[in-house]
């Protein structure tokens, strides 16, 4: 049996609550009216197998909807993509470029929507810090295990010896989840505003639009400056920052249980050196299920499908 007060409550399937309900009290009308007068026996035989293949047809369709929600919520269609330049400077914050431009593409690729909420440029024009908003069919399933740290070893434009440098870009898959278990005492965040930076309007570089939040008992702190208000902004630092405190919950548990795990990709640990790309070899190696492809440079382009699909056979 439905739960009447579950599919009535999610706008979904509110709609059909309604016609579900008026086919319960069809059916419990003619069942009353058949032992109020056995002639119509016959009559309400016939009403109530047209009731019934009505309800099943309209179970299913319930049914259907409340599987998809259970999907969306294991596997959510947004996420943050959280990139940003490790150990290496300037190198590093090319490499840290050079992810971005490979995410982006693969997901204009999958027809995904991409927002950039926050960006922190570095001198030679790679990102010290970049935040995306990425919406779109199945996007955390393909993407969930690109959570790490990513190595590259190459000779950088500057270098002038040809010396093979490495450096490092931490990449970060955080799901925006319809519901959460995070609950934030108002007492624990601190809020700052600012002026956005960079073009968008005669409004924005006048008006504190840009949010802040600091969550003071993680230390962990987002900004967001994407939106003309200063509402909106809050409003989706917000949703970052319940994002970030679960997958923080996540990486604890796992750690936790990791020694009980028989099978285990990774912990989703943020240090977790997870890829290298060595360019002088042309590979692309990744530790945790040591496998290698090659074409560098087609992968940095968003052919990153066979490194997907590697996961999520």
């Amino acid at each position: 049996m439905l739960n009447l007060e579950e599919i009535k409550n999610n706008y979904k399937t509110s709609h059909l609550a309604e016609i579900y309900e008026k086919l319960m009290h069809d059916e419990e009308n003619v069942r009353n009216m058949m032992e109020a007068d056995p002639s119509l026996i016959s009559l309400g035989s016939d009403e109530l197998t047209s009731i019934e293949v009505q309800r099943k047809s309209i179970e299913e369709q319930i049914l259907g909807i409340l599987e998809k929600d259970k999907v969306e919520e294991e596997f959510p269609n947004e996420v943050i993509l959280e990139i940003r330049a490790g150990a290496g400077g300037d190198e590093a914050s090319i490499f840290a470029f050079d992810l971005t431009e490979m995410y982006q593409k693969y997901a204009e690729k999958n027809k995904w929507d991409t927002k950039i909420l926050e960006e922190s440029k570095s001198a030679v024009g790679g990102y010290k810090e970049i935040v995306i908003e990425i919406k779109g069919r199945d996007v955390y399933k393909l993407l969930r295990y690109e959570t790490g740290v990513h190595r590259v070893q190459r000779v950088p434009a500057t270098e002038k010896m040809g010396r093979i440098h490495t450096s490092t870009a931490s990449v970060a898959i955080l799901p925006i989840r319809k519901k959460t278990k995070i609950i934030i005492n108002p007492a624990d965040l601190e809020f700052e505003t600012s002026r956005s930076g960079g073009a968008g309007g005669q409004n924005v570089n006048k008006v504190e639009t840009a949010v802040r939040i600091i969550h003071k008992p993680t230390g962990i702190d987002v900004r967001c400056t994407s939106e003309r208000t200063q509402l909106k902004n809050r409003e989706r630092a917000m949703s970052i920052l319940i994002s970030k405190l679960e997958a923080l919950k996540e990486e604890e548990e796992s750690k936790k249980y990791a020694s009980e795990r028989k099978e285990q990709i990774g912990t989703a640990d943020r240090s977790e050196k997870i890829r290298t790309y060595n360019y002088p070899q042309d590979r692309i190696t990744d530790h945790r299920i040591k496998k290698s492809w090659s074409n560098i440079e087609g992968i940095m382009k968003g052919d990153i499908d066979k490194i997907i699909e590697s996961f999520n056979d």
